[in-house]
């Protein structure tokens, strides 16, 4: 009986002091800030997700990231760990991630249309001008406030994807790097697509990394709608503008977006031998 008890004893203990011992060594894992930025444009509250690199320092210049889908249940962590891990691992610089996390994408990332089944579909549809107003009027003078920044990046997918390429095409020196991921160039009867040679005509020929990718796995038009972008881009003959695209052989629209960055940031950050 006496065994017992002291055995009984010595688990309560060793479980109390492992207890303790988790006490008093947990801390959060914090990899950034999160901030809520009144929109005046918007009307309405935004929360940013915000990757600071390891070693951040207030004082030095960094790349920006813009990541459309920025939420932390969206792509924020999967996306700030690819930036971190091609900072580690390849030539890319310490850069900051700033997820955009949504209210209403539909909203948002889309122009108006007169179609009559998309307006059913997306009852709250066709306010993307107001959206990219947001960003440029508001989101992005307030960042260069807050850091100090160099290169600016526009991440999207879909019809973050649509949104990008109408940016690209009609606001093209908000941003010095594209990555437009399987972009929904259907919207509006492919209205964009059609407008694009007219309108990237009368872009300026400044230095801009254009990424552009599709899964094979996805819906027909979806890759039809791809590769006459990228053929509409590289007709446009933008001397410096560098111009990349890639079919993701084994990727559908679900699968496409993490392998497709990696795919775009190893064309820019291409590993190099440590020295």
């Amino acid at each position: 009986m006496i065994k017992k008890v002291f055995i009984l004893c010595s688990i309560l203990f060793a479980v109390n002091f492992t207890v303790s011992a988790q006490t008093e060594t947990t801390k959060p894992l914090t990899i950034g800030e999160i901030r809520t930025l009144k929109s005046k444009v918007l009307n309405e509250e935004r929360t940013l997700n915000i990757y600071l690199p390891q070693g951040f320092d207030k004082t030095k210049s960094y790349p920006i990231i813009y990541l459309l889908d920025g939420s932390v249940n969206e792509d924020f962590i999967h996306v700030s760990g690819l930036v971190q891990f091609f900072n580690q691992m390849y030539s890319m610089p310490a850069t900051i991630v700033v997820g955009i996390a949504n209210i209403d994408r539909k909203r948002d990332f889309t122009f108006h249309t007169d179609l009559k089944d998309l307006q059913k579909d997306y009852p709250t549809t066709g306010h993307s001008d107001k959206f990219i107003t947001f960003l440029e009027k508001e989101l992005k003078p307030y960042i260069e406030t807050q850091f100090k920044t160099t290169d600016k990046y526009l991440f999207g997918q879909s019809l973050g994807g649509l949104l990008a390429t109408e940016i690209l095409l009609k606001k093209p020196e908000m941003f010095n790097n594209y990555f437009i991921i399987s972009p929904s160039l259907w919207w509006d009867d492919e209205s964009l697509l059609k407008q694009a040679p007219q309108l990237l005509s009368k872009s300026p020929d400044t230095k801009k990394f254009v990424y552009v990718s599709v899964g094979k796995g996805e819906h027909p038009v979806m890759v039809k709608d791809a590769e006459a972008w990228y053929d509409v881009l590289k007709k446009s003959n933008k001397k410096n503008w560098t111009i990349e695209y890639k079919m993701m052989e084994t990727d559908n629209h679900a699968t496409i977006l993490h392998r497709s960055l990696y795919e775009g940031l190893v064309k820019m950050f291409p590993y190099q031998e440590p020295k």
